[in-house]
């Protein structure tokens, strides 16, 4: 058995599974990475510790200096990988918050010791940026990571979990991920064509105006920097809307193979049955998909035991993400 000097040397290698037994296609194989097997619980904890280290590198936080404050806007994940790495380094963290998260992440910023900024849930993700921005122009002391537009984001995705997806999957040739800070589909994107330039990059999107876990529609008024700076456009093969239903009914089939993940893998498996129905007879395809993080957060929406109806219409009231 492997010993680690520190929980966050734990990070990434993360496993992946064979789901094609949901496959609509059977020359279509579908593997999942399983990213809630990070210490924090999520893909995030990769770009919360290369967000961080690279601060680090360029003199923007100075480790063991006390009183050293950062802020991020979060509707969760990327809130709580922060506070974890904070924590461990010694920085104190503000995280701006919409009110309406599942109550299991908010709990755990706590536990991380995490300050709290509420944004009003009405706004989902895209208030909590605008407050975030504007507290981080009004306390300029305060450092400010900003995951949408710093390239530490996809570089730790085009560093780590794109080689680790080409090592354990070299045949892939899709990949199939959700549109957030995009950071995912930038680095792994990139990273994969580099490889094998006839590999398709699919991005998950919900509707505009609609709450999917952990994604966002860029026609929504809010494109994140780096998708705009990095050539997001020109990596991405396509994007294909994944509905709320879909995502709730794709997430509780998962669990047919075991896999209790987290909502927007739901949606992200949606989009991968979708990719796979589409491949022509007789033609031998991989699909590779990112499952953001575990299903344990979730436990209070009720989206794997209430009637069905009834989760999809508190989707519209709760960030599942």
């Amino acid at each position: 058995m492997a010993r680690y000097r520190s929980v966050l040397d734990l990070i990434g290698n993360t496993p992946m599974v064979d789901a094609s037994a949901l496959s609509p296609n059977p020359d279509v194989s579908i593997w999942v990475k399983l990213e809630g097997r990070n210490p924090a619980g999520s893909v995030k904890d990769r770009v919360a510790l290369s967000l961080v280290e690279s601060a680090e590198a360029d003199g923007t936080l100075v480790p063991g200096k006390p009183d050293q404050i950062l802020i991020e806007p979060s509707s969760g994940n990327t809130g709580i990988a922060l506070a974890m790495v904070c924590r461990l380094k010694g920085y104190h963290l503000k995280v701006v918050l919409p009110t309406n998260v599942s109550i299991e992440r908010r709990q755990l910023l706590e536990v991380f010791g995490a300050e709290i900024i509420e944004s009003p849930g009405s706004e989902g993700s895209n208030g909590a940026v605008r407050m975030a921005r504007q507290l981080a122009a009004e306390n300029p002391e305060w450092v400010f990571l900003y995951q949408y537009a710093n390239p530490a984001n996809p570089r730790a995705h085009y560093e780590h979990t794109g080689p680790e997806i080409w090592a354990d999957c070299p045949e892939v040739t899709h990949f199939v991920a959700g549109l957030g800070t995009s950071g995912t589909l930038l680095g792994v994107g990139r990273f994969l064509k580099e490889k094998n330039p006839d590999i398709q990059v699919w991005a998950i999107e919900p509707p505009t105006g609609e709450m999917v876990d952990g994604l966002r529609n860029l026609d929504d008024g809010y494109i994140p920097p780096i998708f705009a700076d990095l050539g997001g456009a020109e990596i991405l093969d396509r994007k294909t809307v994944v509905r709320p239903r879909e995502s709730i009914e794709w997430t509780r089939k998962m669990t047919d193979l075991g896999l209790f993940v987290g909502i927007s893998s739901g949606a992200v498996m949606a989009g991968a049955i979708r990719c796979a129905s589409q491949i022509p007879e007789g033609e031998k395809a991989t699909i590779v998909t990112i499952s953001s993080d575990d299903g344990w957060k979730y436990l209070s929406t009720g989206a794997w035991t209430d009637d069905l109806d009834t989760v999809v219409e508190r989707a519209t009231q709760v960030i599942y993400f």
